[in-house]
Order: C-alpha cells, then structure tokens, then sequence
C-alpha cells in the first residue's frame, strides 16, 4: 500500500500512480540512456585500463635496521664453577653478543611519467629511508632507481630515475580542477604486495583537509585505496592522471571507501620542480594567520569565515615590507579570493618568487590595496622552547578582568617567561577555569600585547578597552596574545 499525505490510497491507484510516475520519467529527455546505466552500470574500463597498467609500477624498498647494541656480559659470582665457562665465552666473542642487523622491506606504488628518461613519480614517504629502491614492472622486469629526483614532505611527492632499457610506457596528467564529484575514476597499484590491482569508484569529495600538511587540498574518493597503493595513479576515464594516492581513513588498515590523492595540478608543479630544481620552491609572505570565528568576526565586523586574519608581522618579511600589519584581513592575493584561512598558504607557495603582487587587506573596518614582493620559503630550523619557572607567585600586584589574572610585565616575569625587552603588554598569571577564558586557548605566560587593536602597555588599557566594547553594544573583546616562542594569536573573550 502507498501512503501519502492527507489520502489513502487503494492497492489499485497505487499502481496507476506509479505507471504515471514511471511514463513521465521515462518519456523526459534523456532518460532512456540513464535507465539502461542504471540497469547494466557503468562502461567496462578494460580497454582503458590496459593501456595503462603497463605503466604503473610496484615500489620495492629496503633499509638495513640496526640491531640492539649487544647483551652485556651476565654477571657471574666471584667462585662460581661458571665464572671460567663466562668469561672464556664471552671474552672470544668481544665481551658481547654481537648486534643483529636486519633487513626490512617495504612495497608501494608508482607510476611512469617519462618513458625515455626514465622518470617514476611515487609518493616519498613510499621510499623514505631507504637504502635501496628497486621499480617492478607488470611484464616481470625491475629496474634499480638510479637517483631521487627530489622528494617534498609537505605533498608527500618524490621523483625517481631509472636508465630504461628500451622506452617505458608512460601515461600523463589531466586536469583536477576539471573533476567533478560524482565523476568515475580508478586506482591502479599494489595494494597489500598484490601488484596491478584495479578498482574503480567516484570522486566523494574535492578540497579535503585531512591535517597532513600546511597545503592540504585532497581528493576523496571511495574506489578501494589499500596498504600498498600509496604512490599509484588515480586515473579518470579517459585515462589520465588526475591524482596520486596518499592516505585512507581506516581504523582497521583496509579500505572503508574513504581514500585520498594529491590532485594533479598540485602534482604536476611539484614534479616540474623536483625535476628542475631537486626541491620546491614556494612563495612565502611572512605573516602568522588564523581563521575568523563568529566571536572574532563580531569584534572585527566581518562576516565568520571571511579571509585570513593576520595574527602576527615576522620582522623584515615581504609582508613586514609591504606593509601587512597585526589584525589585517587579507582578502585578496594576487586578484584571488582568499575564501578560507588555509586558502592563503597555497595562493602564495604557488605565486612567482620576485614577483610583486596585489594583496587587497581589511583594515580597521576600511579596504587597502598593498604591493608584496614575494619572496622564497625556507625550512625553519626547530626552535629551543624557553625555560619557565612555573609555580612562584608573582611580586607584582595582579588584577583579575575577563576571568584572567594579569600582573604588568616586569623584568622579573620577562625572565620567568622567557620574553625579551621588545615584548611590552600584560602577562597572563591565572586564568578562572570557569570563565569563558578558559575555553579560549589561553595559557599562564602568555602576554596580551593588544585590545580591540590597540596597543596594551598597562592593565589600564585593556580596562579601557573593555568599557569601549559595553558602551558600543560588543559581546567580547578581542584580544592578541603571543607566548614564549613569539607565536601570536587574535582571541575573542566574551564579556
């Protein structure tokens, strides 16, 4: 029986209704082709498919692991009857039992890009730490990588070489930014050692963030993505590389239909790189940003989710040069819409080092246009954190305002923190673990060196600043704050 709303319907006119229904949709356009789809599926990929397996690869690792340093010499008592047997025993054998190095592989995939040159895209952390790399091929025959191109950790990319005996079947890349979802794509790789394994799927989702790295902008897919099939080709069906596959979602190990691969036209410029320069070089501006939330966006009168907000200025960077100061909105990069916070990072890593650049900021409620000469980012060496004392009271008086108890910054607390004399604000002592401050990643040590974007000498200035915000109708007062390490941040207490 079919129910609907308001009137019952007899067994009869169910039937007729859906006779109706089922005419109208097939009589619209187009509809005979989408119900001969749905009833036999999707095209065969076998003739595209066999074109294309020869030229994906199976990656094959080793690396020589260092056993223990050796067990020590048992201690024997002084008389015992064994105390000749140890010692003659042991003393032969150096003292020690000697380490036991073992050799431990690993397998991924890959996939040839240049057949005459030789040239294997995979992803690096497939090869990371090996000793050896050998590139099995489908007909049986392998070839030892003669070189690493270049690797990138922030994509998870590496270029090999091998010298080919005869030119290798290659495949190239097609557009990701072409894709769409719902589009049919297929995987070619090793999954769990079983090499030029096949599986077929849909593109889930673009533009994932899966906290891999600062550039994360992955395809999802639900084809099958095993162990092994890191580093293979995610094809479309026109047999182009769209993607290389890189992670799954599984608390098992096996695939549960949610896989992801860097999209191609990330690839492809990291290749070019990796087989120009042995790296990649990307543009960097020199500015420490953060997402706006609803409470941040309240206080700036912006829109949540609107650009990048600029939390901190590193000294004598393009940016400091061009004059990007704490509390800009960056909207615009290079006539780009910055949409998102972690859209900026990729904007400029892919801008032209040298190149001066249009950056469009919101400041101080007023639209700017700056000139930003972009320049090239280095790999940060790690940074000491600075030694804290913790737990002695402070000898300035202290006040408690936001559910935070604040003492002025004196030379006693600099040191105590770790701050050095260009750091001028009020630092954080206390925080009420029931106030909403609590919930606002603040921590002990911390410095507020601004409120509502001016500059905090005293407690006097954030007193001032909290009075402007109730007189104005506010609902929290934004506040930025840096800690030990010179990270800084804008945060939003409610009042």
């Amino acid at each position: 029986m079919i129910t609907t709303l308001g009137h019952r319907a007899t067994a009869g006119t169910g039937r007729a209704l859906a006779a109706a229904l089922a005419a109208l949709v097939l009589s619209g356009p187009g509809m005979a082709d989408r119900a001969a789809a749905q009833e036999n599926g999707p095209k065969s990929v076998a003739p595209i498919a066999e074109k294309l397996i020869d030229a994906v690869v199976n990656i094959s690792t080793s690396q020589i692991a260092k056993g223990p340093e050796g067990v020590p010499l048992p201690q024997v008592p002084k008389g015992s009857p064994f105390e000749d047997f140890f010692e003659d025993f042991f003393n032969k054998r150096g003292g020690r039992v000697p380490p036991a190095d073992r050799k431990v592989s690993s397998l991924g995939s890959g996939f040839v890009i240049d057949g005459v040159e030789g040239l294997v895209v995979t992803n690096n952390h497939v090869i990371d730490g090996a000793d050896e790399i050998v590139v099995n091929f489908h007909d049986g025959s392998k070839l030892k990588v003669d070189k690493v191109l270049g690797r990138d950790t922030k994509t998870d990319l590496a270029l090999l070489k091998v010298t080919p005996k005869k030119p290798l079947v290659s495949v190239g890349f097609g557009s990701s930014s072409n894709l769409k979802v719902g589009d049919w794509v297929m995987a070619i790789g090793n999954p769990f050692g079983l090499g030029g394994s096949l599986t077929v799927g849909i593109i889930s989702a673009k533009q994932r963030d899966i906290n891999a790295g600062p550039y994360d902008d992955f395809l999802q897919t639900d084809a099958a993505i095993n162990k092994g099939n890191s580093g293979g080709p995610l094809f479309n069906m026109e047999g182009q590389v769209v993607g290389v596959n890189t992670a799954i979602i599984s608390p098992t190990g096996g695939s549960i239909g949610i896989g992801f691969a860097v999209p191609a036209d990330t690839v492809t410029t990291v290749i070019a790189q990796l087989k120009e320069f042995g790296q990649v070089k990307r543009g960097w501006l020199g500015v420490k940003i953060q997402s706006i939330s609803e409470d941040i966006g309240e206080s700036l009168g912006v829109p949540e989710n609107t650009g990048a907000l600029v939390a901190g200025v590193t000294p004598d960077s393009p940016a400091a040069k061009g004059g990007v100061e704490p509390g800009d909105v960056i909207l615009k990069f290079d006539g780009k819409a910055v949409t998102t916070m972690r859209g900026l990072p990729k904007l400029v890593a892919q801008a032209q080092i040298g190149k001066p650049v249009d950056v469009e900021v919101l400041r101080q409620g007023q639209k700017k246009m700056l000139s930003i000469t972009v320049g090239m980012l280095e790999d940060e060496e790690g940074k000491p954190e600075p030694a804290q004392s913790g737990k002695e009271e402070p000898s300035q008086p202290s006040t408690t305002l936001l559910g935070l108890v604040l003492a002025p910054l004196t030379d006693d607390l600099r040191g105590r923190y770790g701050f050095d004399a260009k750091v001028t604000g009020v630092v954080v002592n206390e925080i009420d673990p029931s106030s909403p401050a609590a919930s606002r990643n603040i921590r002990p040590g911390d410095v507020i060196t601004e409120a509502q974007q001016v500059p905090v000498t005293d407690i006097k200035d954030i007193e001032a600043a909290i009075e402007k915000v109730k007189r104005a109708g506010g609902k929290s007062v934004l506040l930025l704050v840096e800690d030990a390490k010179g990270d800084t941040r804008f945060v939003a207490i409610p009042l």
